[in-house]
């Protein structure tokens, strides 16, 4: 299984969209400071995870996400709307 997930940080107003095959060893890597472009905006909750049977269909989904459409479409999902 891969997953793709859509992390937000309060404090910041900011979302991270990634994808792995372990949520939780991932998102405790996030908010250790362990990953370089989440590090200066932590706590990070996760808020959308999304299950694939293969890397190449979540990859499409993650691409999607990181679009702008998908990105409001995040947003006003979750009602984070700045």
């Amino acid at each position: 299984m891969i997953f793709v997930y859509v992390l937000y940080s309060q404090q910041f107003n900011r979302l991270y969209i990634g994808m792995t095959n372990n949520l939780d060893r991932r998102l405790l890597e996030h908010n250790t400071g362990k990953n370089k472009s989440t590090k200066a905006y932590l706590p990070w909750v996760k808020i959308h995870t999304e299950e694939f049977e293969d890397r190449l269909s979540a990859r499409k989904r993650e691409k999607y996400l990181k679009t702008f459409r998908g990105r409001t479409l995040i947003r006003e999902k979750y009602l984070l709307l700045e």
